[in-house]
C-alpha cells in the first residue's frame, strides 16, 4: 500500500507520520507538496498535525484552498481511506469533508499530553484492529481542538457511528467528548489525538500502530476481493 503525506507550509508532524508508515508499518510512502494536483498514484492520504499557514484566519482555512485538496476530495470521493489528524482534522473540517467545526480549546491554553481515548466504533477501517470499548492512550497537542456540531448532525454522528473516538477525560471541552470521527461512507477519519506518536515503545507505546494496519488491512482486503 502507497501512502501520501501531505504538507503544507507550516506542517510540523509530517516527519512523524512518515515514520510511522515506513519505519513502524513497513509501508511506501512519499511527501507530497501542497500544490500538487495529481494523487492517483496513492491509495491512502494522510494529513498531517502542525499549523498550516500560520493558522491565519482560523486553523485549517487557508489550507482548505490548496490545489492539492481538490485531488484529497477525488480520492476521498473515490473511496480511498483519508486520515486527518489534529490540524490535518481541522482541514478536512473546513474542507466540508467532514461534519462541524472546530473552537479553541474550552480553557484557552494549548495542550500537549497524552490522553486515554475509547474506541466507540470499531467497524470502521481506520479501527478493525481494535476492540469495541477498547481504552488506549494516545498524544494530543492542540490549542483548537474543542470539536462542535449543531443537535441535527450530533444526532446523525450517533445514529450513524460516525463517533469512531471519544475521550475518556475531556481535556478540550468538546461536545459529546468526541475525539475523532469519520464521514457516512466511513473512508474519512479526522482525529485530534496523534496516533502517529503511539507507534513504538520508544515512543511510549504502540497504541496508535493499530489505526495504521486497520487501513492497511481493509486496503487489503478490499484489493484481494476487487482482483
Amino acid at each position: 500500500m502507497k501512502f501520501a503525506v501531505i504538507v503544507f507550509p507550516g506542517s510540523n508532524c509530517d516527519v512523524d507520520m512518515y515514520h510511522a508508515i515506513k519505519d513502524e508499518l513497513g509501508e511506501e510512502v512519499e511527501y507530497v507538496w501542497h500544490d500538487a494536483q495529481d494523487l492517483s498514484g496513492f491509495d491512502g492520504i494522510l494529513l498531517p498535525g502542525g499549523f498550516s499557514y500560520g493558522d491565519y484566519l482560523r486553523s485549517g482555512a487557508i489550507a482548505r484552498f490548496a490545489n492539492v485538496m481538490k485531488e484529497v476530495v477525488k480520492a476521498a470521493d473515490e473511496g480511498k481511506p483519508v486520515l486527518g489528524v489534529c490540524n490535518g482534522f481541522q482541514i478536512l473540517l473546513e474542507a466540508g469533508l467532514l461534519p462541524g467545526a472546530m473552537r479553541r480549546n474550552e480553557k484557552l491554553k494549548f495542550i500537549c499530553r497524552p490522553v486515554k481515548l475509547k474506541v466507540e466504533n470499531n467497524e470502521t477501517m481506520f479501527s478493525n484492529k481494535y476492540d469495541k470499548g477498547e481504552i488506549i492512550t494516545i498524544p494530543i497537542a492542540h490549542g483548537e481542538g474543542n470539536y462542535y456540531c449543531d443537535e441535527k448532525t450530533l444526532e446523525e454522528l450517533i445514529a450513524n457511528k460516525q463517533i469512531v473516538f471519544t475521550y475518556q477525560d475531556n481535556p478540550n471541552g468538546s461536545l459529546n467528548n468526541i475525539a475523532g470521527i469519520v464521514n457516512k461512507r466511513g473512508n474519512v477519519l479526522g482525529m485530534m489525538p496523534h496516533p502517529e506518536r503511539a507507534v513504538s515503545e520508544l515512543l511510549g507505546n504502540t497504541d496508535g500502530l493499530k489505526l495504521f494496519q486497520s487501513i492497511v488491512r481493509s486496503w487489503r482486503e478490499a484489493h484481494v476481493t476487487n482482483s
